[in-house]
């Protein structure tokens, strides 16, 4: 049996069964009048004018929720405000582009009003404080969800510290282009705002061309992206000495993308992370997630529960071991970065070859990649290494990788090393990532497998978890991103 109870008299008639008219449910409902009438908005106003007046009392009742209610009331105001803008949760996302509501009625919908296993809620809940996991906070946050960031880490601790900081556009396929072409947009619009220590540098890329068969492809390269609005120039071998007179005499060429750049990882993460936060994410270091539930949310290493709308798989080559089955692999990869030596290299280089000997998905490889910083030091890369699963420093991939270098960089054997360290990146067989709900459950979403271009598509990534969560229409297709390509996998979760 229910009965009807009224909000004022403007707003609609609402139907809830008859044991919520008792505790927190009351005092739900008169503070809600209460948070809403000195503002003058009631139920019209709020249907007319959801970006303004839906943040405003929000805002209110959650500085009240903080100090005298408990989770269950919470999640009570939740479902009112939904009721009185007069919608009825139709599907995951309500109109105002809250997950909230959804929560807040299964919740209800259960009876649950014993003692709560569950200690807090949130509309999302992202796993991984990398660089990723950060993008996607911003992002999310930024669009009016209520988001908590796990890692039992720091911020850009992991994967991201570990990576080359570059921002570049590739082609191995038209869904990476579209992705990499699109991230690299929004790091170039954000570039203004980014704090100093980001160092974001628009050095470009030098793609280098050892014979006619690899200037074939820098043409083939030349015209996919002139064709798709990319700024990129073709040289020949007297463009490129001059371009980059360390390089060895006799390359038969150069492709150069002109708005490929450069920034340091960790502080990017950083900065991102304080962009989630100024929209009231809220970040936990060192909470080790066990699980994710099926039913929205995660279980903490201490048994602890935290319930979200939607959680975020965003750890990277570490996803697998909160979702087994995960089609990802971790790839091992090396780096070096020298003394200072400013002007020695002026974009970042590249070897056309590159596309032939680091892109096997099955295989160790090694490719010259070199990349100047602010600092005056170089980024030496790259190497490939599947099944991997240590951080030590491999000897003979680091000598193989060194002698590639100096192959394209004759005097790069005089200069001094500083250190060398090892990372994992987080590979996918199409080498796409996945970004999306997992094929198994649409509550527990992932933003993984980026592999080594993770940097680069970490804005691309958050944008389109944000825009799918809250129903926004996307920039960019999201299908190709999709878990679910992956076909009849079942992920058993862990």
């Amino acid at each position: 049996m229910q009965n009807k109870v009224f909000f004022s008299s403007r707003a609609p008639p609402v139907f809830l069964p008859k044991r919520l008219k008792k505790g927190p449910f009351l005092l739900s409902v008169r503070f809600y009048e209460w948070a809403k009438s000195p503002l003058g908005i009631d139920g019209e106003a709020l249907t007319k004018f959801p970006e303004t007046c839906q943040k405003r009392v929000w805002a209110l009742m959650m500085r009240f929720y903080r100090q005298f209610f408990t989770n269950r009331a919470l999640l009570v105001i939740k479902y009112c405000k939904l009721i009185e803008a007069d919608h009825e949760p139709q599907s995951p996302v309500s109109s105002f582009g809250r997950l909230s509501s959804l929560s807040s009625w299964a919740w209800l919908s259960q009876g649950n009003f014993g003692d709560a296993a569950v200690s807090q809620s949130f509309d999302v809940i992202i796993v991984g404080a990398g660089i990723v996991g950060a993008a996607c906070a911003a992002e999310c946050a930024a669009a009016g969800l209520t988001t908590l960031i796990l890692d039992r880490g720091i911020v850009g601790g992991g994967t991201t510290a570990a990576g080359m900081g570059h921002i570049v556009v590739m082609d191995d396929s038209e869904a990476q282009f579209a992705l990499t072409e699109y991230s690299r947009r929004l790091w170039l619009q954000l570039r203004s705002q980014l704090s100093a220590d980001v160092e974001y540098e628009l050095c470009g890329t030098l793609w280098v061309a050892a014979d006619e068969e690899e200037m074939a492809e820098a043409r083939r390269k030349e015209k996919y992206y002139l064709e798709r609005g990319a700024r990129v120039e073709i040289l020949d071998g007297e463009g490129v000495r001059q371009a980059e007179p360390n390089l060895r005499p006799g390359l038969a060429g150069g492709l150069r993308v002109v708005d490929d750049g450069v920034i340091y990882p960790p502080c990017a993460a950083r900065f991102l992370m304080d962009q989630a936060r100024r929209h009231g994410a809220e970040f936990r270091a060192g909470a080790a997630v066990k699980a994710f539930l099926p039913e929205g949310g995660v279980e903490l290493a201490d048994g602890s529960r935290m319930s979200a709308g939607r959680s975020v798989n965003a750890i990277g080559p570490w996803s697998p071991e909160l979702m087994p089955g995960l089609p990802v692999r971790k790839r091992k990869g090396h780096l070096v970065i020298t003394d200072r030596y400013p002007g020695f290299v002026r974009h970042q280089i590249v070897e056309l070859g590159y596309l032939k000997s680091a892109h096997s998905v099955s295989k160790d490889s090694v490719a010259f990649n070199i990349q100047p910083r602010q600092t005056g030091q170089m980024l030496i890369g790259s190497s490939r290494q599947f099944d991997a699963e240590g951080t030590e420093v491999d000897q003979a991939i680091l000598s193989r990788m060194l002698a590639r270098a100096v192959e394209y960089l004759p005097s790069l054997r005089k200069l001094s090393a500083t250190r060398v360290w090892t990372g994992h990146r987080a590979a996918t067989p199409d080498k796409l990532p996945l970004i999306g709900p997992s094929r198994e459950h649409d509550r527990i979403w992932l933003a993984s497998g980026h592999e080594g271009l993770g940097i680069t598509t970490s804005l691309g990534t958050g944008r389109l978890v944000a825009d799918l969560l809250v129903g926004r229409q996307t920039e960019i297709p999201s299908q190709p991103y999709a878990p679910a390509r992956f076909g009849n996998e079942s992920f058993s979760h862990a």
